[in-house]
């Protein structure tokens, strides 16, 4: 409410200053811009678990995991195509091999905007072959996925180029994603302004953690819980064990959140965020369990709309 609230402050703010440079110049010239860009859309938390149900449903039919190189990651990859292209993106599947298997990773670009300023915001899509993964990432990717649904329904033209994408075999050491950057020539990394990550964000007894890279990026997330009043911390545990390493190190900013994995939550933690301290964030990390009942809907809630927060303020 905190959030709505300031936007339509904001919004209204923008009116009268549009009213009084029009009543002394004739123009309005740069005052709907200022409108529009407080215009993140919250993102449906039941449009996001429908995605999660999908994505189980996959697993379920496929031997009970979305792995690479097994036929629930491709039906995943799948069903998130499909989303995708009926929304007007356009999509692209890049092949990769990693241990005798075919891997996939899907890049969905929104046309328009300056290609030589990308914002990206991806997460895996596999599993590891122990279960379905639906925190381990379902949670993220099917917040990105989401989030770029809504980017379609706003009909937003944002004055950066938006592309979101969907990594293969994270699990095995981030090759997807590596394999996406080492293949883009230096001219095209250096045209991604911003690389966001989503990787566990619905963690069952869940932490807010920020990634402490790209300061713009870091407090565009903090920015975004202050304003709901709700107090992060900077995430140590999976730095650098996500697809946000390889545009690190390929000279790109990089942010992203996490809610936490075998970890345990602390006494203080507990009090600062409720939950339950001295058990993991997920006990279900990398588990058989890790299904639809392994996700806390306040902070896939939260995390949602934080992501389409990101990607609205570092794109307009």
């Amino acid at each position: 409410p905190t959030m709505k609230l300031s936007v339509s402050w904001r919004a209204s703010a923008a009116a009268v200053v549009a009213a009084a440079t029009l009543l002394t110049s004739g123009s309005i010239a740069g005052a709907a811009p200022d409108v529009e860009a407080a215009a993140a859309p919250d993102i449906p938390v039941a449009n996001v678990k429908a995605h999660l149900t999908q994505l189980q449903s996959i697993a379920k039919a496929n031997g009970g995991n979305r792995a690479h190189g097994r036929p629930g990651y491709k039906a995943s990859l799948d069903y998130v195509k499909a989303k995708l292209d009926a929304a007007g993106y356009t999509t692209a599947i890049q092949q990769f091999t990693s241990g005798g298997r075919t891997g996939y990773n899907l890049i969905a670009d929104w046309p328009g905007g300056d290609t030589n300023q990308v914002v990206m915001a991806g997460s895996h899509l596999d599993s590891v072959s122990s279960g379905p993964g639906i925190n381990d990432n379902g949670s993220g990717s099917s917040a990105v996925l989401e989030t770029a649904l809504a980017v379609s329904r706003a009909g937003y033209q944002p004055t950066k180029h938006l592309r979101f994408a969907w990594w293969g075999a994270e699990e095995l050491g981030l090759v997807g994603s590596r394999y996406y950057v080492n293949n883009l020539s230096s001219a095209n990394r250096a045209k991604i302004s911003g690389y966001l990550n989503f990787d566990m964000i619905g963690s069952p007894n869940p932490g807010y953690f920020v990634y402490d890279d790209d300061p713009a990026i870091e407090k565009t997330f903090k920015d975004y819980y202050a304003g709901l009043g709700v107090a992060t911390e900077i995430e140590t545990e999976g730095d650098g064990r996500s697809d946000h390493a390889p545009f690190k190190s390929a000279g790109v900013p990089v942010g992203g959140l996490f809610t936490g994995a075998s970890r345990t939550k602390t006494a203080a933690q507990a009090a600062k965020w409720g939950g339950t301290s001295g058990q993991s964030f997920d006990r279900c990390y990398h588990s058989s369990c890790d299904t639809t009942s392994n996700i806390n809907d306040t902070a896939l809630d939260r995390n949602s709309d934080a992501v389409a927060y990101a990607v609205w303020e570092l794109s307009e």
